[in-house]
């Protein structure tokens, strides 16, 4: 692998690492990012750290406030009810793109994961099913063959997740919004493209319902 090869997989390691401290609060809403700490927490350089954390601002994760330094952005009402007002209309786009354009490669991977589900006992078990969840939201953006769409998804679905987290004490029906995909997958596999969007709409507002 060439330098620039390295450096790029180093940023984008620095950035799934970032990311996932700031979705799952390890890195709380309003902390202050030291980026000094982190470099010697995950034992990479200034470069890939600072790229990450430039990438991570520009997906609303993090805030740079000039002469002060980055912070975790906080967690607005306002921004949640944004948040799904997008969500909304462009996953339920997916879904319909997913249902004209996916393969039975991609449904076979999705009834998979929905072939056996855990139970909702505890907590470990709702993190369990959220990530089949988001696995799922992954298989249809990556079906929809729009990188434009994915993108945007991807962002928004982080914000969401986090939100998730935020909330979780208060999260009671995490198995309900997986079982919704079963019939979304079946609606996909039917290239049933109105179907599959209705539903998905419906999912989405159902898991705005729960963080609310």
């Amino acid at each position: 692998m060439n330098r620039n090869g390295l450096q790029i997989s180093l940023s984008q390691q620095a950035y799934k690492l970032i990311r996932h401290k700031i979705v799952t609060l390890e890195l709380e809403p309003g902390a202050v990012i030291d980026e000094a700490e982190l470099r010697g927490e995950l034992g990479l350089g200034r470069t890939p750290i600072r790229e990450a954390l430039q990438r991570l601002a520009l997906e609303k994760l993090v805030s740079i406030v000039p002469r002060r330094g980055m912070f975790v952005t906080e967690i607005g009402i306002t921004d949640l009810q944004r948040l799904f007002e997008m969500r909304v209309v462009l996953e339920s786009k997916a879904a319909e793109l997913a249902a004209l354009r996916g393969t039975a490669a991609h449904w076979a991977e999705m009834a998979e994961l929905l072939d056996d589900l855990p139970e909702p006992t505890d907590l470990a078990n709702n993190i369990a099913l959220m990530e089949i969840d988001e696995t799922c939201h992954r298989i249809i953006y990556d079906a929809a063959d729009n990188e434009f769409l994915t993108d945007t998804l991807n962002m928004l679905f982080a914000l969401s997740l986090r939100l998730w987290h935020f909330s979780l004490a208060n999260v009671a029906d995490m198995e309900g919004a997986v079982i919704e995909h079963q019939r979304i997958l079946a609606a996909l596999q039917a290239k049933d493209a109105e179907q599959a969007a209705a539903l998905m709409g419906k999912h989405v507002q159902h898991f705005q319902t729960e963080i609310q």
